[in-house]
């Protein structure tokens, strides 16, 4: 550890809580992004695996957290098509990995984002999809899981899915943030073995401050949206991650 602490550099730091706070903004605010948003910032500093972890254990922390917030507004109904479904799709997502070039995913995964997020941005309205029922939300659910078990993208789907059906800004977020939640953790599982180390431990230790900061902004904004800022907060999210996977 007294290695690790040797290492921090109040450069490193700042890029740390920087990262921290505007991906924990994004989903106190919004519900998603943290790993879009926390990772493109964190990557100037950190290698690819430890910002993995990084990444994981921080959304699974703000998740939780927001769940716990949310508990009441949740709907197990609409919220466990998609959970079968991802507990599906990821661990195919996962084998996958070395049968994939990364590259390419996030780069056809980004122009779509960027398309559909200026689109959603600057439509009068969004197309209405009425059919399809819980067999349409578990497919998205399972191809949400494989995205997540790919690449961390697990949110995507499921958040641009949930805007089609014309639900509620509550009802997308009690859909969503469980199933972030469950593809973070079950992919925090499976890499914490490999990939924490005391380094690790301790710049989520000191990120702490920073993420419960931007979380509790991001509180305080989501609070003041109405249905129709909140769905133009997610499309520029959208439209920003997007951005962030194609340059």
């Amino acid at each position: 550890m007294s290695a690790a602490l040797g290492a921090l550099t109040l450069k490193l730091l700042g890029v740390l809580w920087l990262g921290a706070f505007l991906g924990a903004l994004a989903i106190g605010g919004a519900g998603f992004a943290f790993a879009l948003v926390a990772s493109s910032i964190w990557l100037h500093a950190l290698p690819p695996l430890q910002t993995a972890v990084l990444v994981l254990a921080s959304g699974v922390c703000l998740h939780l957290f927001s769940i716990w917030l949310m508990r009441r507004t949740l709907e197990p109904g609409r919220l466990w098509p998609f959970l079968i479904g991802g507990a599906v799709g990821i661990p195919i997502g996962i084998s996958l990995l070395t049968l994939s070039d990364p590259g390419v995913l996030k780069h056809g995964l980004g122009f779509f984002l960027l398309a559909y997020g200026l689109f959603a941005l600057f439509a009068p309205r969004l197309p209405h999809v009425p059919h399809g029922g819980r067999l349409a939300d578990g497919i998205v659910g399972f191809l949400g899981g494989i995205l997540g078990g790919l690449g961390g993208f697990s949110g995507v789907l499921p958040t641009i899915w949930a805007q089609l059906r014309g639900w509620s800004k509550e009802t997308i977020r009690g859909v969503c943030q469980p199933f972030i939640f469950l593809a973070q953790l079950t992919s925090l599982a499976l890499l914490g073995g490999i990939a924490v180390d005391s380094a690790s431990v301790l710049m989520f230790a000191l990120t702490i401050p920073a993420l419960a900061t931007g979380s509790w902004v991001g509180w305080l904004i989501y609070g003041r949206l109405d249905e129709r800022r909140f769905r133009q907060a997610l499309a520029a999210l959208l439209a920003l991650s997007g951005l962030v996977l194609v340059l």
